[in-house]
């Protein structure tokens, strides 16, 4: 008889293969859906437009009517601003995850939104600062001092939880500053006028900041990209990394600060907007894993559809008016807040 041989048995995938598969499909599937987000963005609102029309306008910039008017000086800039806003507050949400080993970091509930908000009203206020370039500048300023305090406070908090500790002092902080940023608001008729919707975080109205505001943010998102290795070896421990040859207390402080410009810019732009960078970073990790290196850009663009999406909505739920996009995205943070809180498995009481 003829004899046959086995059949040759193919290697089994490698975990490496299997996230880089998970994590390229999962990029590949959120471009379409950004850009659906971002078609209705564009085209709903007090007057819809629709997408065949938005093509149109898209490949004559020099035409002229109502809807191009539209378009072109109000949505597609402001939903432009809305997806670098959401990408860096995304980005920002995971890195500070991944560097402070919390899993309910954000930017607005550790209060370093508000802390640079307080510090853009306090500029406006005594160093008459006017434009978005400025704002930024003093938030990055205002930004990296709560940072520094809010860490300073919830390490020596005796809470039974490192955890729990960071989250109560950045609560407790920003809810401080919120407080005194709405006093120096109310009090002064100049600034309330200009900051009244700035202060509780909206994209309306704040589309002329692009320009200024892009390349930050841009800045902002370009050196959060390659931190991914470094958070994946500091996620191994201290011991670990250093035997990686990684500098533990540099590499916290360089990630740190990449969060801290994306939060400033980020609120330099549109003024404190919670629950993104939560969100953001634990739907990337639901899709991706605990792999920084697909995380990391993937968060981005849950951020930006998260962001762009809530002000779609918010533009639509009220027959006249809208609701401020900070308003909309605590709607879906608050209850995922809640949901993260509750899960032993995240958070050690």
């Amino acid at each position: 008889m003829k004899s046959t041989a086995p059949p040759t048995v193919p290697p089994p995938e490698t975990p490496a293969h299997t996230r880089a598969a998970r994590g390229s499909t999962a990029l590949v599937l959120a471009g379409p859906l950004l850009a659906a987000i971002v078609v209705a963005s564009v085209g709903l609102g007090a007057r819809d437009i629709s997408p065949l029309q938005i093509v149109h306008i898209v490949l004559d910039p020099w035409g002229s009517g109502y809807d191009h008017d539209v378009l072109w000086t109000e949505r597609i800039p402001r939903t432009l601003l809305g997806l670098a806003v959401g990408a860096a507050l995304g980005a920002s949400g995971l890195v500070m995850q991944a560097v402070t080993l919390n899993p309910l970091a954000d930017p607005g509930i550790l209060g370093v939104e508000q802390g640079a908000a307080m510090a853009v009203v306090l500029g406006i206020l005594y160093l008459d600062a006017q434009d978005a370039g400025t704002y930024f500048w003093l938030a990055l300023a205002g930004a990296a001092v709560t940072a520094a305090v809010v860490h300073v406070i919830g390490t020596r908090t005796n809470s039974g939880s490192s955890t729990v500790g960071l989250v109560l002092a950045g609560v407790a902080v920003a809810a401080v500053l919120a407080s005194v940023v709405t006093l120096l608001v109310v009090r002064d008729e100049a600034v309330y006028a200009s900051l009244r919707f700035w202060s509780t975080g909206q994209l309306s109205g704040r589309s002329q900041v692009l320009d200024e505001i892009a390349p930050f943010a841009a800045v902002g998102l370009l050196l959060a990209l390659p931190l991914g290795r470094t958070l994946n070896i500091l996620a191994l421990g201290d011991d670990t990394a250093r035997g990686l040859g990684v500098r533990v207390e540099r590499a916290r402080l360089v990630s740190a600060a990449v969060a801290v410009l994306l939060c400033a810019a980020a609120t330099a732009a549109v003024g404190p907007v919670v629950f993104v960078g939560l969100v953001a970073a634990h739907g990337a990790r639901l899709l991706v894993g605990a792999d920084h290196r697909w995380a990391l850009p993937l968060s981005m663009a849950v951020g930006a559809g998260l962001l762009v999406g809530a002000d779609t909505v918010g533009r639509l739920v009220l027959d006249h008016g809208e609701i401020q996009v900070s308003v909309m995205t605590a709607v879906v943070g608050v209850p995922f807040f809640v949901w993260l809180a509750r899960r032993r498995d995240l958070v050690r009481m």
